[in-house]
């Protein structure tokens, strides 16, 4: 009578098992960090998954100015078996520290030079400026006043950054220039610097750059 009791209390607690589901307890560094579950938001900070034997998630952590982070957790039946802890020790975006926002990025101005300055002067000192800041200089052609500059290119944890500059002449008289600073991310480490199609408009200009458009304001027309 005690065996047969044991043997259905074993049973009674295995079945208990097999119907309880597995939970992972996931949290961030960053108490405000968004936490997703297969791409769907699911909380802050802390979540505790529910997670079925034979299924897998993905988990994200996400905070504006950190690097992103996500980790596969699965059910025993699915894969390696999930930790009870997932925990995401989230760090500062290298690249956001090496940037500032900036509304100077991807725009033309134009500045109009000092009507002391000669054509011939004011192409010099544009040269000048614009070598202060990039080493190789792509196209120059002082007779259309055109010049760009080879991309600069940065790579950072999650992230690669290129910066190049464009002066053109907008008019003769008065002799106006017009510059453009480029500054684009393609939000992957390592991205090779002729892959197009993988960079896209960056709101933020790197900070070794961000006084170039009041240099030339300042020294095209300082009187």
């Amino acid at each position: 009578m005690i065996a047969n009791f044991k043997s259905i209390t074993l049973f009674c607690l295995l079945a208990v098992q097999m119907f309880v589901a597995q939970k992972v307890n996931v949290s961030a560094s960053e108490s405000d960090a968004q936490l997703f579950v297969n791409g769907k938001p699911v909380g802050t900070g802390s979540y505790i998954l529910k997670i079925e034997k034979d299924q897998c998630y993905n988990v994200r952590a996400v905070k504006q100015g950190f690097l992103k982070y996500d980790a596969s957790v699965c059910g025993k039946k699915a894969g390696p078996e999930a930790p009870k802890n997932l925990f995401f020790d989230m760090k500062v975006d290298d690249s956001e520290e090496a940037s500032v926002k900036a509304d100077q990025a991807n725009i033309d101005f134009e500045i109009e030079v000092n009507p002391k300055l000669s054509q011939t002067e004011a192409w010099k000192l544009v040269t000048q400026i614009v070598t202060d800041y990039f080493d190789a200089i792509e196209v120059s052609d002082k007779e259309t006043s055109y010049l760009r500059t080879s991309w600069n290119i940065q790579s950072f944890a999650q992230n690669t950054v290129r910066t190049r500059l464009i002066i053109k002449l907008s008019k003769s008289e008065p002799l106006t220039y017009k510059v453009k600073l480029n500054s684009e991310y393609s939000g992957n480490s390592g991205t090779s610097v002729k892959a197009d199609e993988q960079f896209r408009e960056w709101d933020r200009i790197l900070r070794k750059y961000k006084n170039v458009i009041s240099d030339f304001s300042t020294r095209l027309t300082r009187k």
